[in-house]
């Protein structure tokens, strides 16, 4: 471990005890076995069960529904350690997170008290379904259509990526409603299905994984929906036409914890590098002593310094109640970016050991791009940042 770096100041005992377990616990359970698993492209279910043992799926719903009531600073920090030793691991519990955070902040009393004791045990899990296959930044193009049907809801359309999409037991899903009226015609449906592949609901089909470079182990997949029929009584909050800024809510959180992910895999990368720099010998003495290597591995610490801090601030703004979609966007993006550089200066200094699939290295180098791309792209992050500067 490398003491000086990401330290997060404040703190209380227990969040600090909160994020000592989760490091041991990713020392002990994940970091051993990760490589196998996502080179299998297999389902962790062993970490998964150790995670919500620990109460990880319910670490920000309130205590009154059976979670632990922290803030989205903790969430963050044990994001980043979760990352630290297999990314995908992060991305079980982030839509999970999404979706409780929605339910937590925009869903009636009903809907509180109906999924949020079971997500807090993790025996429901969430998923978040935005994106479609002719849109992906652009999510008022979205053409999934929810049309009223007596009491029901008939839903008709094609969703993409989803995380999660098949071992989720329940799917917050952005439609249209009045395709008329823009972004105030969108609504979001909190939809329960079987998990699993083929038809999981009557008129909801999830065929298969996308197959992915990277991101393995962790589920992501299509869902179509065909005649899916939905009590109007799921739409989250109960009001149609608020979809889109509940969703843009639960994607502000989502880039804080992209950030985090960010963060926890350049840390590992430059931990992997720095180990390497001192094993490593070449003229007679340790690459690390290298001034071309030295100074490459100062670079790198500073960056994974750079980037936590960005996203501790981001985290903490929307802990005090405060607007953080500027801070937010600003942390997405530098640590995404930043975890990029770090990751191939990484490799770089493995050498030729790097492109060796024996070398954990050359995971990370495959999953660090998934990064520049969740929950907006850089430019995306760009747009949404310099629009803020110019409002202000």
């Amino acid at each position: 471990m490398v003491s000086r770096l990401q330290q997060t100041h404040g703190l209380s005992d227990e969040q600090k005890e909160i994020i000592a377990t989760v490091r041991t616990f990713v020392d002990r359970e994940i970091i051993p076995v990760a490589t196998d698993l996502e080179h299998a492209d297999e389902y962790p279910r062993t970490i998964v069960e150790g995670m919500r043992e620990m109460g990880l799926f319910g670490l920000t719903i309130d205590e009154e529904y059976g979670g632990l009531g922290e803030s989205l600073l903790t969430y963050a920090l044990v994001v980043e350690e979760l990352a630290r030793g297999w990314m995908s691991v992060s991305g079980i519990v982030n839509t999970h997170f999404i979706v409780a955070w929605m339910i937590a902040h925009h869903g009636t009393d009903e809907q509180r008290a109906h999924y949020l004791p079971e997500m807090a045990t993790g025996e429901v899990r969430g998923a978040f379904s935005m994106t479609e296959p002719d849109c992906g930044s652009d999510v008022s193009a979205i053409r999934t259509r929810a049309v009223p049907d007596g009491d029901h809801h008939v839903i008709d359309g094609r969703k993409m990526w989803v995380t999660n999409g098949a071992s989720a037991h329940l799917v917050a899903v952005l439609t249209k409603t009045d395709p008329q009226a823009g972004h105030r015609g969108m609504t979001a449906f909190l939809v329960d299905k079987a998990p699993g592949f083929g038809e999981v609901a009557p008129g909801l089909t999830v065929p298969g994984k996308i197959e992915k470079m990277g991101y393995k182990g962790v589920d992501t997949t299509e869902l179509l929906f065909d005649a899916f029929r939905v009590p109007s009584g799921q739409i989250l909050g109960g009001t149609p036409g608020k979809g889109f800024y509940q969703m843009m809510d639960g994607v502000e959180v989502g880039r804080v914890n992209v950030a985090a992910r960010g963060c926890g895999v350049a840390r590992r990368a430059y931990e992997l590098a720095l180990d390497y720099a001192r094993r490593r010998e070449t003229f007679g003495r340790p690459i690390a002593e290298h001034q071309a290597v030295l100074f490459r591995l100062a670079e790198m610490a500073t960056k994974v310094e750079a980037a936590h801090q960005m996203t501790v601030m981001a985290a903490r703004r929307k802990d005090s109640g405060e607007r953080n979609d500027l801070e937010a966007g600003m942390a997405k993006y530098l640590a995404s970016e930043y975890c990029k550089e770090v990751v191939e200066d990484a490799f770089r200094i493995h050498g030729g050991y790097a492109y060796s699939t024996e070398y954990e290295i050359e995971r990370l180098y495959r999953e660090a791009p998934m990064l520049l791309i969740g929950e907006g792209t850089a430019d995306i992050q760009k747009m949404i940042i310099g629009r803020r500067l110019l409002e202000d």
